[in-house]
């Protein structure tokens, strides 16, 4: 369902993000995320002697490569373009990254590593999504090669940890019911 009718109105900025997952032949994944910024209208810019409408403000991309426990193994982190001339110059800093795995104390843990003029703004916020795509690569990527392969779920030992995560997974829904019964506490 589209969102309802809007107002009369002028685009005036769009921000694209995109975050793609890819196995890899020696077994690792890669996550590459990429963030563009545009306005409709010429941004004055002394490093880049203005900016025209339409052109990117910021054009950055980072790439994760990651094993199978989601731990970082290797990052790469470019700047095509950007306001200033020294914005490139931050990108060797998320090599920090190396080493830092991607579950509980993520968003600490880059911060902590690439937080304020030590990082840039903009691939920090890349990461975000980026640690949703990797998680959706490497869980959905093992689903499918299970039921590819006739398998079943492994049964559940543990509380998931997508329980009460959002309405479609709080214990008293219909999906955690279907999904998880143990672990459901609605109404019979």
């Amino acid at each position: 369902m589209p969102l309802s009718s809007p107002v009369p109105r002028r685009k005036v900025h769009t921000r694209r993000v995109t975050c793609e997952g890819f196995r890899r032949e020696d077994g690792h994944l890669d996550i590459e995320g990429h963030i563009t910024d545009v306005k409709t209208y010429e941004v004055p810019n002394s490093f880049r002697d203005g900016i025209p409408a339409g052109e990117p403000i910021h054009d950055m991309s980072i790439r994760l490569t990651v094993d199978d426990d989601l731990n970082i193994l290797a990052v790469e982190a470019i700047t095509d373009a950007g306001p200033f001339a020294i914005c490139p110059d931050i990108t060797a800093n998320f090599q920090r990254l190396e080493g830092i795995r991607i579950g509980p104390g993520w968003r600490k843990k880059v911060l902590s590593a690439l937080g304020g003029a030590e990082g840039c703004t903009h691939l920090v916020e890349l990461l975000w999504p980026m640690a949703t795509t990797a998680y959706q690569t490497l869980y959905g990527e093992s689903a499918r090669k299970r039921r590819e392969a006739g398998e079943e779920e492994p049964k559940r030992t543990s509380r998931p940890p997508l329980l009460n995560s959002c309405h479609a997974f709080g214990e008293s829904s219909p999906v955690v019911k279907d999904i998880w019964p143990e672990f459901y506490k609605g109404p019979e």
